[in-house]
């Protein structure tokens, strides 16, 4: 994939980039593979607004994605690479030998009419998904489940994928986009090679129209609000504040930590923050 530049012929145009979308080979989705996606606004089921920043955007549909490939041992087709409107990967219609249909994240280099298959002893080619304990070391892979049989949760965004770097008893053990070292179950499933649309971190959208339509509304800061809208609201003139940043309910924000001490943490073996 590339990124195309556009000539200044206005003030939108000079830093805009776009995607060249040339490995797209059909812009008609399977229609039995999706499903209404209705906007909540940032709005909850009272109708309050929760979230920030939300509303508006282009109409869309979700595709729904095999994120288990469950299918063990049955041959699948390439039918074609599309465009998905709710995620930055490019995604690929299978066609199974069965008969199926199923959408799967497509990664680098996956062609029309290329085969791919799960299973336990399956041959180490792209697109093909196995147990991490069945792979070789070094192999990049995406799509890693992080509980047996609950379907992927790491690496699923564009151009990103996971190094295997040891194995030892039934753990191995993967280097993560964000440099953090951690521990997963051999038998969780996995999908080689490295997610599709690399270029996805050069687009420049150059314009608040491009925002808009992603359904990103403006972000006020809170030191223009007044008193009742925000606690570092008000004051004479401008203000830088006078308090640590916080959230509008009070909540210490920007350094304040917010990650919770779950069960993935117990597999850690170095933290994405540790310095070398």
């Amino acid at each position: 994939m590339a990124v195309k530049k556009f000539r200044p012929k206005t003030p939108s145009l000079r830093f805009r980039t776009i995607p060249t979308f040339e490995e797209i080979t059909s812009t008609i989705p399977e229609k039995s593979l999706l499903r209404p996606l209705k906007k909540s606004g940032g709005r909850n089921n009272k109708g309050r607004i929760t979230a920030y920043q939300k509303g508006g955007g282009h109409k869309r549909k979700y595709r729904l994605i095999d994120f288990r490939r469950n299918k063990y041992n049955i041959s699948a087709r390439v039918a074609s690479i599309e465009y998905d409107p709710n995620r930055s990967a490019r995604i690929a219609l299978l066609h199974y030998a069965d008969g199926e249909k199923r959408y799967i994240i497509a990664p680098v280099n996956l062609k029309v009419n290329d085969i791919v298959v799960s299973g336990e002893n399956v041959e180490n080619n792209v697109g093909n998904s196995m147990p991490l304990g069945n792979m070789l070391l070094g192999t990049n892979v995406h799509n890693i489940e992080l509980r047996e049989g609950k379907g992927a949760q790491m690496a699923r965004s564009a151009g990103s994928f996971c190094q295997l770097v040891a194995k030892e008893g039934d753990k191995v053990t993967l280097k993560m986009p964000s440099g953090e070292v951690r521990m997963v179950s051999a038998k969780c499933y996995a999908t080689i090679g490295q997610v599709s649309n690399i270029d996805h971190k050069n687009v420049v959208w150059g314009k608040a129209g491009a925002s808009r339509w992603r359904g990103i509304r403006p972000n006020v800061r809170g030191v223009a609000m007044n008193p009742v809208d925000h606690p570092m609201g008000g004051g004479e003139g401008r203000s830088s504040g006078g308090r640590h940043p916080c959230t509008p309910w009070g909540k210490p924000t920007k350094g304040y930590k917010t990650r919770s001490k779950r069960k993935s943490n117990d597999h850690l073996v170095q933290d994405r923050r540790t310095k070398i």
